[in-house]
């Protein structure tokens, strides 16, 4: 494995990327900072080209994790599970280093995914306490970060937000037809039976209102 590099050649698709080639082979790429410190007519050891490739899995694995975070914010452990899909085949140890990395830097952290996450679903999703822990269970935050996010959640405010759409899709229900539907829908929501007794009971009244209004 062991080579002297013949040649330096800058990646057409990526010009920040070197190809890196030993005795007239290709045998790597590299970032183009890294790629800096090499010279045509340099002999790379066998530990040396190790280094090398381990060092520019873990950069690789960099530019994949800070791709996934220009779409949202994500939980470590999303940018984690994507790594460890990806096509490249990371190393346990390059997702690691990727994921400190990140952390280091402050474009991880779980914290402030979790209260992203219950503040972007309260505005366009509203959704009940238990349903928004089990969203962030399975984004892997843990249990202390998502207490903490959903400390100031007021649950039946959010039933009221998110079934108030519905029911005016239900205004010219009979009275049954009009309770089974939208408490259905707030129950599929995580919603416990008392709010969704109460919402129901106020979003009923308040179309009642306005229909005999004059």
């Amino acid at each position: 494995m062991a080579g002297t590099i013949t040649a330096l050649v800058a990646q057409k698709r990526n010009k920040e990327r070197v190809n890196v080639y030993l005795d007239g082979e290709f045998a790597f790429g590299l970032a183009m900072i890294e790629a800096l410190k090499l010279h045509k007519g340099q002999t790379l050891s066998d530990e040396e080209i190790e280094r090398l490739r381990a060092l520019d899995e873990v950069e690789t694995a960099h530019e994949r994790a800070l791709n996934l975070l220009t779409y949202r914010p994500r939980s470590a452990e999303e940018v984690r599970r994507k790594l460890r899909e990806s096509k490249k085949n990371f190393s346990e140890t390059a997702i690691e280093k990727t994921i400190q990395r990140l952390e280091q830097a402050g474009l991880l952290d779980d914290k402030a995914f979790a209260r992203y996450w219950v503040e972007n679903r309260e505005q366009f999703s509203p959704r009940s306490i238990r349903a928004l822990r089990h969203e962030l269970r399975q984004k892997g935050v843990s249990h202390r970060d998502a207490d903490e996010a959903l400390v100031d959640v007021d649950e039946e405010d959010a039933a009221y937000r998110a079934g108030r759409a519905k029911a005016r899709r239900y205004a010219q229900a009979d009275e049954e037809t009009f309770r089974r539907r939208l408490g259905g829908y707030l129950a599929r929501r995580g919603f416990p039976y008392g709010t969704v007794r109460d919402v129901v009971d106020r979003l009923w009244d308040e179309i009642n209102t306005q229909t005999n209004s004059p």
